[in-house]
């Protein structure tokens, strides 16, 4: 049941692909940490061991965002997010949220799955460099990032509760919530800032969390 509910996700995924214009992909620079992430997957075939190389740009802060598949180096597709791309032996599926990629992976022909790896001077690949390097301190980072979002979620839902009570036909008939935390604006906009750093340390390790998703369903692209 689940198995097919993905598969008619996948394919309506499919159908937004469209074909690139063959332009080359340039190399990525260390300016380009603050306009695109830049993934890489070794796809190779299990009759003759052939490799192929796979590249996948995703721009920051675009108007609707996207991502650009390159093989070989060069462009052959690119669709709008979530994407899923046909490649060779299998697919690569990108779902994203409003803190940007949040999963990355190819899926063989057999359904294996996976990882699709960050560029190594991208931010993401930096991000997993001190994951690997230093553990303990990316587990600390980890702890943090989950509590803010935690702490986000708690001190932000009461103050919702009573806003949405607040319209006179929910307040007529069933009542007027009042919240217990009182918060200035600037209080929770710097709530909200921490909560959207938090949500993208977690989108930098392609983690996703229900409580990002939580933080970013009013934004994101199912």
């Amino acid at each position: 049941m689940f198995g097919f509910i993905r598969e008619s996700k996948r394919r309506r995924k499919m159908k937004k692909v469209k074909v690139g214009d063959g332009h080359l992909l340039k190399p990525y620079r260390i300016w380009n940490l603050f306009t695109h992430s830049l993934f890489h997957a070794e796809v190779k075939s299990d009759t003759d061991g052939e490799t192929v190389h796979y590249a996948i740009k995703s721009k920051f802060f675009a108007e609707e965002p996207r991502a650009d598949l390159y093989r070989e180096g060069r462009h052959v597709a690119f669709s709008k997010l979530p994407a899923a791309f046909p490649v060779d032996y299998g697919v690569i599926e990108i779902t994203n949220n409003f803190s940007g990629i949040n999963r990355i992976q190819y899926i063989s022909d057999r359904r294996d799955a996976f990882s699709v790896y960050p560029d190594k001077r991208s931010l993401r690949g930096f991000r997993l460099w001190v994951h690997k390097r230093f553990p303990i301190i990316s587990r600390f980072i980890e702890f943090i990032a989950i509590a803010t979002l935690i702490m986000s979620l708690g001190l932000s839902v009461p103050q919702l509760m009573e806003t949405i009570t607040e319209i006179p036909w929910i307040s007529d008939n069933i009542g007027v919530f009042e919240s217990p935390i009182k918060l200035s604006i600037w209080t929770n906009f710097f709530i909200g800032v921490a909560a959207a750093i938090a949500g993208t340390e977690r989108a930098l390790m392609l983690r996703r969390h229900w409580l990002i998703d939580i933080e970013t369903a009013s934004w994101s692209d199912s």
